[in-house]
């Protein structure tokens, strides 16, 4: 199918990259979200992310299929108030959407209107936000086939609990009771149209029923705080988390201690549990301070705030939405062990 580049698009098309980031690209475009040549594609990204914007292009142009590309900074300054109406145009008529974009503080709002399109056209979406070029050269390169496997052998096992434990030698000690009203998701990289995935994808989750224990972050936290703190095992972040709300929280580094609070205190549903999920890209070694990965490190992160209610069938809702992530945990389906210091127990 032959169709016009715009000039967007050929601005990508005319950027240089780093050839390791074509592997990725690849995998992106041709596994993850399989693109097919007589679709449509919206390409998002800024100028922080174009040299990762451009190896995709190079894939969606060497695919065949019409696409768009938008960089973020030509349309609206940053922080994004909104996302721009001329993205939203776009995707209004695409079947697939890529989002390749570092953000910036309090522009969740802008992400969630565009997810709201994705949602509402069940188009298949790759959200890379905050994609680095580590990312593209370690997680981007999983297997996804194999990560997929994993996922939907511990996915099986979930779905039939009513309940999960953790630990970790850190201080991590919670039980997870679930609620057999809301489903359990599989972002595992290969993304469909019933949910839209970050990529690099690999990990399952659900809304929980309740969340009671302590959680220990010496992973690292997530949304803008990442970048801020870290990598958190020398000065772990402990929650205390009681009817499925933060009730207490402590930290060495006293302003992540306070940075976080207040994240979890903006609405009312900041404090609570929206999300419970494990970890199932075999391809990351190492938690590197970028929540995009990291929360796919084989282990348990917890997510406080909006639970995506409309994929897990959760009724309530929040503004904000955060991850926490902690390291080489140990797991309970029920009384079956899954996990052992870190390492599955369940063969893919």
């Amino acid at each position: 199918m032959m169709y016009s580049v715009t000039p967007q698009a050929q601005a990508l098309l005319d950027t240089p990259f780093p050839e390791e980031f074509a592997p990725g690209a690849h995998a992106a475009v041709f596994t993850c979200l399989r693109i097919e040549a007589h679709e449509k594609v919206t390409l998002i990204s800024d100028r922080e992310t174009t040299p990762i914007a451009a190896a995709i292009a190079a894939e969606l142009s060497a695919n065949g299929c019409s696409w768009n590309a938008f960089v973020l900074e030509d349309l609206a300054p940053r922080p994004l108030r909104d996302m721009p109406a001329a993205v939203l145009e776009d995707m209004e008529t695409s079947d697939v959407s890529i989002f390749a974009v570092k953000v910036q503080q309090n522009e969740l709002r802008s992400r969630m209107q565009m997810t709201e399109v994705v949602n509402r056209r069940r188009m298949r979406h790759a959200h890379m936000v905050n994609i680095t070029p580590q990312i593209m050269c370690e997680g981007m390169r999983a297997d996804f086939a194999l990560v997929d496997q994993l996922s939907q052998k511990v996915i099986e096992k979930v779905r039939r609990a009513r309940y999960i434990r953790a630990t970790t030698a850190a201080g991590t000690d919670i039980r997870a009771d679930l609620n057999p009203g809301y489903k359990w998701l599989k972002t595992s990289g290969i993304i469909s149209r019933e949910k839209w995935g970050n990529l690099p994808g690999g990990e399952i989750f659900t809304t929980p029923g309740e969340v009671n224990g302590t959680f220990v972050v010496d992973g690292v936290v997530g949304d803008y705080l990442c970048f801020r703190y870290g990598l958190l095992e020398a000065a772990p972040l402990t929650i205390e988390i009681k009817g499925n709300r933060i009730v207490d929280c402590h930290s060495e580094n006293q302003q992540l201690r306070d940075d976080f609070w207040a994240y979890t205190h903006t609405d009312e549903n900041s404090d609570r549990v929206g999300e419970f999920a494990i970890g199932t890209n075999l391809g990351i070694k190492n938690v590197i301070g970028n929540i995009l990965q990291d929360e796919k490190f084989p282990g348990i992160h917890i997510a406080f705030g909006n639970p995506y209610g409309e994929h897990t069938g959760a009724p309530w809702t929040s503004t904000t939405h955060i991850d926490v992530v902690g390291l080489r945990f140990n797991i309970w389906v029920e009384e079956e062990q899954i996990m052992h210091d870190g390492c599955f127990l369940v063969e893919p």
